[in-house]
């Protein structure tokens, strides 16, 4: 039997956010929680990506390239192609960039 969802505290980039959470969730949640926080930082510090949005979009589409390679260790079986993954993000990060910017500049 599940319990109610508990709020938790969490802090990703140094923004706090409110995440409902089963107490038997709370670890894997926190877990998640500082990978994704680890992942936002590296792109950060790369100095490539300025908003935390641009920021969080990368890091989701390596996180779900990382998670395609890794589930099941299938990933070449199924024909997954690394290259064209690559060049699939690097047509979205200059989407972003058009999109985005223009919509930095209202703020």
């Amino acid at each position: 039997m599940t319990g109610k969802p508990k709020t938790l505290d969490v802090a990703i980039m140094g923004r706090s956010y409110k995440v409902a959470c089963e107490e038997h969730e709370r670890e894997g949640l926190l877990a998640a929680v500082a990978y994704l926080d680890e992942k936002m930082g590296e792109i950060k510090a790369a100095g490539k990506v300025a908003s935390a949005e641009r920021i969080a979009v990368m890091a989701a589409l390596n996180i779900a390239h990382e998670l395609l390679v890794a589930r099941d260790g299938k990933a070449a079986e199924l024909g997954f192609d690394t290259e064209s993954l690559k060049r699939r993000m690097n047509s979205m990060q200059v989407l972003l960039d058009e999109v985005l910017v223009p919509q930095e500049r209202l703020i």
